[in-house]
């Protein structure tokens, strides 16, 4: 729970530039520019959007927000420092970045000494220089600066004193966040929280230096000489020292009361699956900025997971990061982004997955309905999801009658309709039937056992005919159906790339004249699962169908040892809960007028 008093993190989204390096995802243009204004309705302050100068795509995208900026959040373009043995104000790649036109660059540089000597195969000397020289030329430019530390925790074990004169050149240089990254994603919460307090110890002592020495040039006192002695401070501290004191004469560094110290911030990847215990063991210890994706999206194993760092953060560790009301709309903003990159929602995922607050073994059901405190750590409506009863074999009457409620159908665990309905489900999901996967078939079932099934249509019969051509990859199917409407007969016949798709082409094609919503019913997902395999080809199969009208989507299941037979189950369920659901739609909003 956040109040006016909570201490404020800055948000720093990454989705476009880091998160889009995620095997299989790919974005357009179009694409970025979506989720880029999606983030900023979330409140998002900082958000990435890529490398400017490295591929067409993207500078297209900074060209775009040019001309439409976004309401609230800084976009930020991103860069390494200049290359080895040049000089920054003739680098290209900066040029690059100054075109985009964005107030804000982030900028990374190397602090393993490792990845200098064989990765940018140059001196440690140099690579500081590359560092000061790209952010000092930004500066001049008029641009604010977040210094991504790359491999920060790697160099800092392996080398603390030139990990730190890493930081030291940016903060010299006038860059105004430094970013710690856990680039290779191997460190551990203890050693995060570790870390960051020793950096934020150490430039607490720099800054003190700075703050104190009245005049390096008039005293001659070093910032060594007033450090305690048991503190290994690097030898560029006088350097920096000077380089400091000459910036604030010239008007060049903004110093926050008595400091001129940078803030710290956290970038964490999630290759031991620690990138969110690590993002807070770094908030914890001091940090400012938490940067991260939407869903965690990114290379090899993934980022940090802003859907579960913003309410770990805000809920339960008291910082404020967005508003309550922005808060409520992040299931939604991670169900958005997963559809535009194509990639299939984490069902299971903390707080916006659709089974976060899903309820199946029947205490659990009971217990929640009496007080959801018993079986859910937050309420679901904070972040914008909600609480789902899953129907299965496991199912008590419990969990009949709350699904029931959800779905705006009063059952009486008094009546003998609510047993038989429990005892139905039980038959149907020990031959293979799986409705907590299938809410939209169990709701059909639901309405048939209580006697006010709709018919919408019914079929008469249908056939599928396959042609395999030797030599082709691809394949033809035709379908013909017979379909009754209101007493009319109707043969149809549509063809497909599969036998699925021509009939759920001809079913289409017969109802739509009688019901055109249909037209804007879509199939989304297709599954089959093999119940029994040790039967061989005669093995019963499940298919579950996804169904979607743009602003819902409902799941149907059938079960059969002939797939044909499994698939027209679902897609004909499919198609009759899409028609209910605009049914009630209708009959809603006219008991509102």
């Amino acid at each position: 729970m956040t109040t006016n008093s909570s201490p404020q993190l800055w948000l720093y989204d990454t989705t476009l530039r880091d998160g889009t390096q995620r095997e299989g995802l790919s974005v357009s243009i179009e694409d970025k520019l979506r989720i880029a204004r999606r983030l900023d309705q979330l409140g998002i302050p900082f958000i990435e959007g890529g490398w400017p100068g490295a591929n067409p795509k993207d500078v297209q995208f900074f060209w775009q927000l040019q001309e439409d900026p976004l309401k609230q959040a800084e976009i930020v373009a991103f860069c390494s420092t200049r290359r080895p043995n040049s000089t920054a104000a003739t680098e290209p790649m900066l040029q690059d970045i100054l075109a985009a036109g964005t107030r804000w660059v982030t900028i990374f540089g190397k602090s393993w000494d490792l990845h200098v000597t064989t990765g940018l195969k140059t001196t440690l000397e140099e690579n500081l220089a590359m560092i000061r020289d790209t952010i000092e030329y930004l500066r001049s430019q008029g641009r604010r600066i977040i210094y991504d530390a790359e491999h920060w925790f790697d160099g800092y074990k392996h080398n603390r004193d030139y990990a730190l004169q890493t930081l030291e050149a940016a903060i010299a240089s006038g860059a105004e966040w430094l970013v710690l990254c856990d680039t290779n994603g191997g460190t551990l919460p203890h050693e995060i929280s570790q870390i960051v307090q020793d950096v934020i110890s150490h430039l607490s002592l720099v800054s003190q230096c700075v703050a104190e020495v009245p005049s390096v040039e008039a005293t001659g006192v070093t910032c060594q000489e007033t450090m305690t002695e048991d503190i290994d401070a690097p030898a560029a501290t006088l350097l920096l020292t000077e380089t400091l004191r000459e910036r604030e004469r010239q008007g060049r560094t903004r110093r926050v009361g008595q400091r001129t110290m940078p803030q710290i911030g956290i970038h964490t990847h999630n290759d031991s699956e620690m990138a969110v215990a690590n993002a807070i063991a770094a908030v914890m210890a001091g940090a400012k900025m938490v940067q991260g994706t939407i869903n965690g999206y990114g290379e090899r194993c993934g980022n940090a997971n802003l859907c579960s760092l913003i309410p770990n953060l805000q809920l339960k560790a008291g910082y404020s990061c967005i508003t309550e009301d922005q808060l409520t709309q992040l299931t939604e903003a991670s169900r958005f982004v997963s559809e535009v990159v194509n990639l299939a929602p984490d069902e299971h995922a903390p707080f916006v997955g659709r089974s976060a607050f899903a309820h199946k073994g029947g205490i659990h059901v009971s217990a929640v309905e009496r007080n959801p405190l018993t079986y859910e750590h937050i309420q679901p409506e904070q972040v914008g999801n909600r609480r789902r009863i899953v129907i299965s074999e496991q199912s008590g009457l419990s969990n009949v009658l709350a699904k029931a409620r959800s779905f705006g159908i009063e059952l009486d665990q008094q009546k003998a309709e609510a047993r038989e309905i429990l005892q139905r489900l039980k038959d149907l999901e020990s031959e293979g039937f799986q409705f907590e996967a299938a809410e939209a078939s169990f709701v059909l079932l639901m309405h048939e056992a209580l006697g006010g099934r709709q018919k919408f249509f019914e079929v008469k019969g249908f056939q599928v005919h396959c042609d395999l051509i030797e030599g082709k990859e691809t394949s033809n199917a035709l379908a013909t159906v017979k379909v009754a409407v209101d007493g009319k007969n109707i043969l149809e016949a549509a063809e497909g790339n599969g036998p699925v798709a021509a009939l759920d082409a001809a079913l289409r094609k017969a109802l739509v004249n009688f019901y055109p919503q249909i037209a804007t019913f879509d199939l989304t997902d297709y599954k089959v699962r093999i119940l029994n395999g040790h039967t061989g080809t005669a093995a019963k199969t499940r298919v579950l169908v996804e169904s979607g009208n743009g602003r819902q989507r409902w799941t149907t299941v059938g079960v059969s040892t002939n797939i044909l037979a499994a698939s027209y189950q679902a897609v004909v369920e499919g198609l009759e809960y899409g028609l209910l659901l605009h049914s009630q739609a209708e009959a809603a909003v006219k008991a509102s007028s």
